[in-house]
């Protein structure tokens, strides 16, 4: 894809602070699929709060998916991306990173300030208790209960998800908490279930640092995304969309860009910083 003409981003961007907003398709070129790659699937079905909660076959299911996806998380590495914006955050033109992602590779890039809307598949959760644990530690748990993980493939999906029959699914063994025999949960936030309020609150205070609102790789079609570009609309503050593909807050955007984000934020923070 050739690159696009950056001149409106830049000129939008140069000598304000930005707050980014990132999607999942900052991700996919470290490998991560997003969710407009499976549109010559099946329909996915994405977990329910209610269902993980109520459901032992639910949390039985995502975490046999789980155990098998979470290698391709785990293997994921920063792309050209995620190092533009933590070099623009050491430069003092973006304020922070408010993600939609949860592979903690804004992180891994050097983003210092960093909000992770939906939570971190890097962490685990129990119901019970409320105790935290690594994924790492849980992963190496998943393993030693169903030694048939370490050789199994399976096509990946979003989220640390991947396709898995339905006979290894039945028969997969879910672990329990080591403090108190609850149940585990990955520490994100699914479908039906409340972004903690500390975390939205965080995420505002961000907004509110930047000057412009930056949109990279998100259709902006879960709420908690689109929340800030209707709020800047009604604040009266810029938004740039870069995407492939249209969003849903194109109508909203001052600038638009298709481009892939690794070229255009690299040539972007390259452009910024002789212009700084």
């Amino acid at each position: 894809m050739p690159m696009p003409d950056l001149r409106p981003l830049t000129n939008l961007l140069a000598g304000r602070t930005i707050t980014v907003l990132a999607g999942a398709g900052m991700s996919t070129e470290s490998g991560i699929p997003d969710y407009g790659g499976l549109a010559s699937r099946k329909r996915r079905t994405r977990i329910q709060y209610g269902d993980f909660v109520g459901e032992p076959a639910a949390r039985q299911r995502y975490w046999a998916r789980a155990a098998v996806g979470w290698r391709r998380v785990r293997a994921a590495e920063p792309n050209d991306g995620h190092r533009a914006v933590a070099r623009l955050e050491a430069a003092e033109c973006v304020v922070g990173v408010i993600t939609q992602n949860v592979d903690g590779l804004h992180h891994q890039a050097g983003s210092r300030r960093v909000v992770e809307l939906h939570g971190s598949l890097s962490r685990v959760v129990c119901l019970g208790c409320g105790s935290v644990v690594t994924r790492a530690d849980v992963q190496q748990r998943l393993e030693r209960l169903n030694p048939w993980i370490a050789a199994s493939e399976a096509p990946h999906e979003p989220d640390g998800d991947a396709e898995l029959a339905d006979e290894r699914v039945a028969r997969f063994v879910v672990p329990e908490c080591e403090s108190c025999g609850g149940s585990l949960k990955p520490d994100v936030v699914f479908f039906g279930e409340r972004v903690p309020k500390a975390v939205t609150e965080a995420a505002w205070q961000l907004y509110e640092e930047g000057e412009v609102l930056l949109v990279v790789g998100s259709s902006l079609a879960v709420f908690s995304g689109y929340r800030f570009v209707l709020q800047a609309s009604k604040d009266g503050r810029p938004v740039a969309v870069l995407n492939l593909g249209p969003t849903r807050g194109d109508d909203r955007a001052t600038v638009k860009v298709e481009g892939h984000a690794g070229a255009v934020l690299s040539s972007v923070a390259e452009q910024l910083a002789e212009a700084g």
